[in-house]
């Protein structure tokens, strides 16, 4: 690489507690300095403040008596700093450096954001002949002189090393043309191959995200597929979940769609057909359950109904929708409760021989059980309490198809049976037959048919 674009170099190593940047900590910081005024080495343990796992110590070397009387982070912050103030931070699988300092430097309040180069990527961009580019791997091959592995300064010269021999095996030409794309992109997990990215449409549809043995991990929607999956590695590690997503993703997948909808529906049935592991919304569906208000004695009750119902969806008297009887049962008492309304005459409460029921006695119900309210205005408010959980039954006599540009997506009953774009498609979807009611079709397309501009049509 010549002098002139990049002339500040930093080669960045750290040891840390564990592989989480937002709940572990560093316990060593390893920088090599480089530029026009030659190379300096520096390196500091770092108190973390939690106990070091005796995984971690076997592995480094770093025992909590060795980092007992070092200074914690923010103690040498400044230092850090300085050191690589306006430099290329250079690491292997960079990713993992660059997010426990960056939050190393929130914590106290401070932003950190250098141009980061991945030395794994690299390593893949100028021998993609090799199928394996980790640190051990990096050093057999090249011939690089290993002094303390697994300790933050030895692998900082390692990967200082390594940049020392591309340049004696590629032109500067070459690297510079690399290295100038690799910094100018968001840090892609070290696992996954950046091709994958660069081949991913600019268009809307659904992307999933898979780990070792090719189990799925997350699946998320986009307006822009490209963007959004890179969008996943341009974040600075806000949550654990997101630092440990990355770091498991090893292919990527996508799957372009016609608009929104069709994204919007087809996440909905992926996540809940594959249950990858970091999705928690969309995933379940076999516990909905609803109220259906039924008269028993001139009296309106509740009734808890399932979607093993045949009429689920259809009937206009239905309020709620619950993952769980549990939570069902809540609401309604919640409900009751918020409004006084008597749980003995909606069958929330057994039956106390003729007595009024215990809330009428604390004066949470307005006591329809004890004769001072009538049952006929006990139903009335019983109807008003629950309006605003009402279900929106099915509004069509049928299956239909809801165009978005080329496409048709058929539905029925608030169940997705299938995007088609051909009569003989529409057809094959509907010979399938009717999905039980799925809660996440129901709320995505109950807001869809209330544009002005949409275009359903019969089946």
């Amino acid at each position: 690489m010549t002098a002139r674009k990049f002339p500040r170099l930093a080669f960045v190593d750290l040891e840390t507690t564990g592989g989480t940047a937002t709940e572990d900590r560093i316990t060593e910081v390893g920088i090599i300095e480089v530029d026009d005024d030659g190379v300096r080495e520096w390196s500091s343990l770092v108190n973390p403040g939690i106990t070091i796992p005796p995984f971690i110590q076997s592995l480094t070397g770093i025992s909590d008596a060795m980092v007992a009387d070092a200074p914690p982070f923010e103690m040498i912050a400044d230092e850090v700093a300085a050191r690589l103030a306006d430099r290329v931070f250079i690491a292997h699988n960079a990713r993992f450096d660059y997010g426990f300092l960056r939050n190393e430097f929130r914590r106290i309040g401070r932003d950190f954001r250098p141009q980061v180069l991945c030395t794994v990527r690299l390593s893949r961009k100028l021998f993609p002949g090799f199928a394996r580019h980790n640190l051990d791997t990096l050093a057999e091959r090249h011939k690089l002189h290993v002094t303390e592995r697994h300790r933050a300064l030895g692998d900082a010269q390692l990967i200082w090393q390594f940049w020392q021999r591309i340049h004696e095996e590629h032109t500067i030409e070459t690297i510079d043309e690399v290295v100038g794309k690799l910094i100018s992109q968001p840090t892609i997990p070290a696992r996954l191959d950046a091709l994958q990215i660069d081949q991913m449409p600019g268009s809307q549809g659904v992307y999933l995200f898979y780990g070792a043995n090719d189990l799925p991990l997350y699946i998320g929607k986009a307006n822009n597929l490209r963007r959004r999956v890179l969008s996943h590695f341009s974040g600075d590690h806000m949550s654990s979940k997101e630092q440990r997503l990355s770091q498991q993703i090893e292919r990527v997948a996508w799957i372009e769609t016609s608009g929104e909808l069709g994204a919007l529906l087809q996440e909905a049935a992926l996540v809940k057909a594959l249950r990858p592991a970091y999705n928690q919304k969309l995933r379940d569906n076999e516990e909905v359950c609803s109220w259906r208000l039924t008269m028993r004695k001139g009296r309106l009750v509740p009734v808890l109904t399932t979607t093993d119902d045949l009429f689920f969806g259809i009937d206009a008297n239905m309020y709620g929708l619950y993952s769980s009887t549990r939570k069902a049962n809540d609401a309604i008492r919640a409900i009751a409760d918020a409004n006084g309304l008597c749980q003995l005459l909606l069958g929330l409460e057994k039956s106390r021989g003729g007595k009024a029921c215990f809330a009428s006695q604390v004066g949470k119900c307005h006591g329809a059980c004890a004769g001072r309210e009538s049952i006929d205005a006990h139903n009335a408010r019983v109807l008003a309490a629950l309006e605003r959980s009402r279900l929106q039954p099915w509004p069509f006599k049928g299956p239909v198809a809801i165009r978005e540009n080329e496409t048709f997506h058929v539905v029925d009953c608030w169940s997705y049976l299938g995007a088609a774009r051909t009569g003989e498609e529409t057809e094959m979807l509907l010979q399938k037959g009717r999905h039980p009611f799925d809660r996440d079709v129901y709320q995505i397309v109950r807001k869809w048919l209330k544009k002005s501009d949409v275009q359903v049509v019969d089946l």
